[in-house]
């Protein structure tokens, strides 16, 4: 078994360890053995015969719901991760730092607002990650490509704006309406219902196998451009469809749980040190990676002020921010 496989197995196996232990997680006791029984009752209806109403009802609605939209989130956010540093060829490019996760929350965020229980608020959230995606890539490209340092303080100004746009819509909303604005825009993992969470787990699936598809084209993209278009790719087309790509998941992502910053940012590190730099390797290991760390977020975020619960999105900020400190100094000092 190669040193790749040894650590996917492990990552496989540490995920469906966690994945169980966060059934056992909450204010209500349920052991292990009796999370299962719940849990495969939904596919054998007679081991439920054993189990009481209430641990049915909290394993069946709450924490295997919880459990699988971490899951998918984490994977879907670390993908789009490592497809964004590998496009831009900076180690400091996520969805949240450029732009996409703010734009994305101020778009589910009018929806939300503007229009109530009955907009679609998966869509409105593509459209504002998608139109700030285009508009950083646009500030930060000239004749000569891409610029890092512009993208990134392109991405500050519209987080800004993006910041003053929902401060608005938390001005003008009703009662209720803030009160679920506050709490989605700090990230939530409780508020998925089936349809929800199946819907992210097939698209976290085939953003899977469409950025596998691609990873030979982001290795290229990793030489640089000019490489890129002497291999016969039309780089231009390339970055636009994946970043509207990326765009869509993180719609779908912030649409769901809120805005989570930071599985974009840490993940993609993790699976290079492990792995190296091919992103047929790092993709599939970042969706893995990312699984396992918002799922540990959400346990913590459970226990951390038990019986209460923190929001997921803080305990990824609490994890991510030293890290992303890392990375700039260690930026720095290769500059000097």
């Amino acid at each position: 078994m190669s040193k790749t496989q040894l650590t996917g197995t492990l990552l496989l196996a540490g995920l469906l360890f966690c994945s169980a232990l966060s059934m056992t997680v909450g204010p209500m006791g349920i052991s292990a053995a009796t999370s299962a029984k719940a849990s495969l009752s939904l596919l054998i209806p007679s081991l439920a015969d054993s189990l009481s109403k209430p641990e049915l009802m909290v394993i069946q609605q709450v924490r295997l719901p919880r459990t699988l939209l971490a899951i998918a989130v984490g994977a879907l956010l670390a993908q789009c991760g490592a497809v964004m540093q590998s496009l831009f060829r900076n180690p400091l490019a996520d969805p949240g730092i450029i732009g996409v996760s703010s734009g994305a929350a101020l778009g589910a965020a009018i929806a939300m607002v503007l229009f109530g229980s009955m907009a679609p608020v998966a869509l409105f959230a593509f459209i504002g990650g998608l139109i700030t995606t285009l508009l950083v890539y646009r500030l930060a490209t000239g004749p000569s490509g891409t610029s890092v340092a512009l993208m990134l303080l392109a991405g500050v100004a519209i987080a800004a704006l993006t910041g003053a746009g929902l401060g608005l819509l938390n001005y003008i909303a009703s009662d209720q309406a803030l009160r679920d604005l506050s709490l989605w825009s700090m990230g939530s993992l409780a508020g998925g219902d089936w349809a929800t969470i199946w819907t992210m787990l097939v698209s976290t699936l085939v953003l899977l196998l469409v950025l596998s598809r691609d990873a030979l084209k982001l290795n290229a993209m990793l030489l640089g451009e000019s490489e890129a278009r002497h291999m016969g790719i039309p780089v231009q087309h390339f970055k636009l469809r994946l970043m509207a790509t990326t765009a869509l998941a993180v719609g779908l992502a912030v649409a769901v749980s809120g805005p989570i910053g930071f599985i974009g940012l840490v993940v993609p590190h993790l699976a290079r040190m492990m792995v190296g730099p091919d992103n047929r390797k790092v993709i599939p290991l970042s969706a893995a990676l990312g699984a396992l760390l918002l799922l540990l977020a959400d346990m913590g975020s459970r226990r951390l002020v038990s019986p209460a619960e923190l929001p997921v999105g803080l305990m990824t900020a609490l994890i991510g921010t030293p890290f992303f400190l890392y990375l700039l100094l260690k930026e720095r000092r290769r500059f000097g």
